[in-house]
């Protein structure tokens, strides 16, 4: 598929590297040469010097053949402006990357609307909702949410004296009564959808669907529910910064925010009066102890520097903070910050991928199912997906146990008239169901695509 990505920033270059991945035709445009240029030099793209509101710019990059062009330059107004002539000049589908809050506050729809963008999307806003989720279940590494909000995905390091450590998926479904799934296990670099007979280890990263409320049961037996963060620490006043604080501030939290930028103290201030905002240099640990540092419940570091937000998170957890949350962009410094004992991390550019490449998927296909969300998983080995059964889905009305699936695909949960079933072997996926699936080492477009 031909997909024009504007902008050759940090956002810009992930997602034209996931949509490369998935095989997809990209021309990038920026008007710096040296960007354009380290594209080319680096990725399977072709690049185009020039304003991207400029007809003849968009023109050149072939903006008329285009089945989807997304604006991420780091203007909103350029980004919305360059969509609505992109689909003046034939482009199928846009999407526009819009980070103001007034915008994504008050306007949005109309804007969607008005200037015919298929999607807006926000990276900050994306990851201060997952940074929400986590602080509401704190034991987790990580969450995921699906469109239906009553299921999630939760995933769990094992540590060395976890309950869990020795025991098959057989016989922890035996042990603890609580309807759940262990769907994907990393251990070391290896990724599996395990079966029954799967023994687990200590040190095993591990992959849970179930409702909230089945998840909370079994995180207080296993003895690891711990309280949602009330009391919150926050290192860098960004945009995403801003969104989790009124999240918080909403839900009832305390809030403090310490940056050493003070245009942006005096901002927050304003804005978010309930929040306490401190002027300083949070990367000085002598600030940060004084400030309380130890009697939080939560530290989120979201500057601008992987490096520091790494360092400073490993700093509050060896201060007892119980929950510890660094934004990490780059794959290197997520692998080193895991080796730490850093478990949770945060990754706009991440989630933004996941989001175009699903959206481009969606694009590709239209028959038998429709996907609805996608989440890589376990550092991207693996994927969990979303998807609504049509009626030519040549799946539908079979029992589970009579699927011949591809190895390493398991389906993880059926929603069907505000029900969801933990699926077993006589479960049957119907018209209008729908479906999440786990799959490693596969590229899922169809619901149909798990069959062998």
């Amino acid at each position: 598929m031909k997909i024009i990505v504007i902008g050759g920033g940090k956002i810009g270059v992930t997602i034209l590297s996931a949509l490369i991945a998935e095989g997809h035709e990209i021309t990038a445009i920026d008007s710096d040469p040296a960007v354009i240029n380290e594209i080319t030099n680096t990725h399977d793209a072709i690049g185009v010097v020039g304003n991207c509101v400029d007809c003849d710019v968009l023109s050149e990059a072939g903006v008329e053949a285009a089945e989807l062009l997304i604006a991420t330059t780091g203007s909103d107004e350029v980004n919305m402006l360059c969509c609505f002539i992109a689909r003046k000049l034939g482009a199928k589908h846009t999407i526009a990357r819009i980070r103001n809050p007034e915008y994504n506050d008050n306007s949005l729809g109309f804007l969607r609307q008005q200037l015919m963008l298929s999607m807006a999307i926000n990276p900050e806003y994306r990851a201060a909702r997952e940074l929400y989720h986590l602080l509401k279940l704190p034991s987790a590494a990580n969450v995921e949410t699906f469109s239906v909000r009553n299921f999630e995905m939760i995933e769990l390091k094992l540590k060395p004296d976890s309950p869990l450590d020795g025991l098959s998926l057989i016989q922890l479904r035996q042990k603890y009564p609580e309807k759940f799934l262990v769907c994907v296990v990393q251990r070391g670099e290896d990724v599996f959808v395990p079966g029954g007979n799967f023994v687990l280890k200590s040190g095993d990263k591990i992959a849970v669907t179930s409702t909230p409320t089945e998840i909370h049961k079994l995180l207080r037996h296993l003895g690891l529910m711990q309280k949602q963060a009330r009391n919150v620490m926050i290192l860098g006043a960004s945009t995403t910064a801003y969104y989790l604080s009124k999240m918080l501030l909403a839900g009832g939290n305390n809030v403090k925010i310490i940056d050493k930028d003070l245009a942006r103290c005096q901002k927050f201030s304003e804005e978010l009066p309930e929040a306490v905002i401190i002027h300083g240099d949070g990367a000085q640990q002598e600030l940060l102890l004084e400030e309380g540092l130890r009697s939080m419940d939560a530290f989120v570091s979201l500057t601008g520097m992987d490096e520091q937000n790494i360092l400073l998170s490993y700093f509050a957890s060896s201060q007892q903070v119980p929950k510890t949350i660094a934004k990490v962009n780059r794959d290197e410094f997520a692998a080193m910050a895991e080796h730490l004992g850093l478990d949770s991390l945060i990754s706009p550019r991440k989630t933004i991928a996941n989001i175009t490449t699903r959206y481009a998927r969606a694009l590709e296909n239209s028959k038998d199912s429709s996907m609805e969300t996608l989440y890589n998983l376990m550092g991207g080995k693996a994927e969990a997906l979303e998807f609504i059964v049509r009626h030519d889905c040549e799946i539908i009305n079979i029992p589970l146990k009579d699927l011949q699936l591809k190895p390493n695909v398991l389906i993880a949960g059926i929603f069907r008239n505000k029900r969801i079933i933990i699926p077993a072997g006589d479960d049957v996926i119907m018209e209008g169901d729908k479906v999440v699936l786990l799959a490693a080492g596969h590229r899922v477009n169809l619901l149909s695509d798990i069959m062998k």
